[in-house]
């Protein structure tokens, strides 16, 4: 058994300022032990990471049959994206990003998991791929850390205006939900092509006069049978079945506005006139009853100029004012706070279910009573201090698909922002090849 991965493809890098130290032992004997392949700001990309890089990606494009590029070719593209990936632990290390052991350990026992063994056994498992241990764990905690950055400098600061938001959500409601399956019955009451108005108003009402029989609680599949000209009556109009995806557009419209058991007006196609009826629904998104906290919050980040004390202390401060000289929580966080997401709104994060925090955010939130404030805790984001507003108990299905919908949405802006985001800090490195 292969161990699966869940992350990006390995990247051997030795971190900024120790890729010496950190990838071989310096020669005793005069002997050439490695080789810069290229420098990066005051950091290097070693020729033996280029090499290991180069022998994995080839090694993939094979498994894969894809014809390779010339070597020259795929070495110059993995040597830009070795320089690319350089440039973000130097920066994530001028941030003071750090992936801690136990968040390390966290990871690598998800791993283990979805490979059906033991954290215990993870080592030996690598051992018997060729993998050593503690490289395996230092590549980790490098994308790790890559990652962080990225939702630091990327994710974090991506804005999804709630018109943005209003016409996604509408477009999904009109709209299949494509993970889900529905099981669907038919009726139609056809017009022929000829028909002249009078025809085509008589089966008009008769196509009422059905749906009205169907809405009394009439039988669906027996009015089907007796009523219907589709080719599905004899199965009582069922459709069986069908994903989202699946479903023809004149279906599809129709159900995606209906809960189970629910029976569509009469619509009208050239056909003739279409009864739906949506039997059951299975998948997607299900009823969601949670407990939500309502909080607030001021954030600060530290900088070149405002370490981490400085920043402790600065919260430390604004609590006491807030606490002891009763000073309006939000007018301060609207003109302190660096969370562009709810700064604007004196830091209020609307009500929120579990997960939709990072864990030590979560964490801090679950010893609070209602208005009492933390003291200031740092997470990956910066430095927190958080009022708890309320808790309840709250029916989430909408909030859940609206997050669903946020999320892609995100997603869908953050490929393009970390793109640019990427050449940026490209562009304003020291770069200099030597190969």
């Amino acid at each position: 058994m292969k161990l699966k991965r869940f992350y990006l493809p390995l990247v051997l890098i030795a971190c900024a300022g120790n890729a010496f130290g950190q990838t071989r032992d310096l020669s005793t004997s005069g002997e050439l032990i490695d080789r810069i392949a290229a420098v990066v700001n005051d950091g290097v990309v070693l020729a033996s990471q280029l090499d290991e890089q180069t022998q994995e990606v080839t090694q993939r494009l094979r498994q894969q049959k894809t014809e390779l590029p010339p070597r020259n070719v795929l070495r110059k593209q993995i040597l830009e994206r070795l320089v690319i990936e350089e440039v973000q632990m130097q920066r994530a290390n001028k941030l003071g990003i750090h992936i801690s052991d136990e968040q390390l350990n966290g990871t690598l026992d998800n791993v283990a998991k979805s490979n059906n063994i033991s954290f215990a056994d993870l080592p030996r498992t690598l051992e018997q791929q060729g993998v050593d241990y503690r490289t395996y764990r230092d590549d980790i905690r490098r994308q790790m850390t890559l990652q962080m950055l990225r939702q630091r400098d990327v994710i974090g600061r991506i804005n999804i205006s709630p018109r943005e938001l209003e016409q996604a959500m509408a477009r999904a409601q009109n709209s299949p939900d494509q993970n889900s399956e529905y099981n669907v019955s038919h009726i139609l009451v056809s017009v022929p092509v000829t028909a002249s108005p009078e025809q085509v108003q008589a089966r008009e009402a008769r196509a009422k006069e059905v749906f009205e029989k169907a809405k009394a609680g009439d039988d669906f599949a027996q009015l089907a049978v007796t009523y219907s000209d589709s080719s599905t009556n004899i199965e009582g109009g069922s459709l069986g079945w069908r994903k989202g995806s699946q479903l023809p557009s004149i279906v599809a419209d129709q159900v995606a506005k209906m809960k189970a058991g629910e029976i569509a007006q009469p619509i009208r196609t050239p056909s003739g006139f279409h009864i739906f009826r949506l039997n059951e629904l299975r998948g997607g998104v299900q009823q969601a009853v949670v407990s939500q906290v309502h909080a607030r919050h001021i954030l600060l980040r530290t900088s070149d100029l405002e370490d981490d004390q400085t920043i402790q202390q600065k919260l430390t401060d604004i609590r006491k004012r807030i606490v002891d000289q009763h000073e309006d929580f939000a007018a301060i966080a609207a003109v302190t706070s660096q969370d562009p997401g709810s700064a604007a709104d004196g830091g209020d994060l609307g009500w929120a279910g579990p997960g939709s925090f990072v864990p030590t955010f979560e964490q801090q939130l679950d010893t609070l009573q209602e208005n009492e404030i933390t003291q200031p805790f740092k997470t990956e984001y910066g430095w927190h201090l958080v009022q708890l507003l309320g808790r309840r108990v709250h029916d989430a299905t909408e909030d859940k698909i609206r997050q669903q919908v946020f999320a892609q949405l995100r997603e869908s802006k953050a490929e393009e922002e970390t793109e640019l985001w990427l050449r940026r800090l490209r562009d304003e490195a020291f770069v200099e090849y030597r190969m």
